[in-house]
């Protein structure tokens, strides 16, 4: 058990060094605030309150005001969450066009309510209040690609294209 919390450990210091120095190209830039929590959730998917410490001190602002800014975009996130993200629309021409039985069968398929992740850590359910993508509703958001026009026959094909 020892070499397991060593390991964990180790590889905790090495996050932290890697946003230490991620931070540090941004001394000086408080305005890129944002872009550099992107980056940093870019490593593990989601921001660790550690994380947040290290980019506090290191920009010389407060813990508090990294986490407000972490937790204010809906595209970040300071939770753990799977390998990939599924945004769902909420926008009105979705929900009109029939997103409800499309994000009811996504959820049964996935075995998850919306803001779970999946047994497997694979998948993360987020809702989003509009994709833009109106014209092709109801759509998901898959990581940085969107799938329009969804229908029922489809979920499980465009499911089985992420590991």
């Amino acid at each position: 058990m020892t070499e397991l919390n060593d390991v964990s450990s180790y590889c905790e210091a090495s996050f932290l060094a890697n946003v230490e120095v991620m931070a540090k190209n941004y001394c000086g830039r408080p305005e890129d605030l944002v872009l550099l929590l992107q980056e940093i959730q870019s490593l593990q998917n989601y921001l660790p309150r550690e994380a947040l410490y290290v980019v506090a001190s290191v920009l010389g602002i407060s813990e508090s005001q990294v986490y407000g800014v972490a937790t204010f975009y809906s595209m970040l996130s300071t939770k753990p969450r799977g390998r990939h993200i599924i945004r769902i629309c909420e926008s009105a021409p979705c929900h009109v066009l029939g997103a409800k039985k499309v994000i009811d069968s996504l959820l049964n398929i996935l075995e998850v309510e919306i803001g779970g992740t999946t047994k497997d850590g694979r998948f993360t359910v987020e809702t989003s209040s509009c994709l833009g993508v109106c014209a092709v509703a109801p759509a998901i958001m898959i990581d940085d690609t969107v799938y329009g026009n969804l229908a029922l026959d489809n979920l499980v094909e465009i499911l089985a294209r992420y590991d």
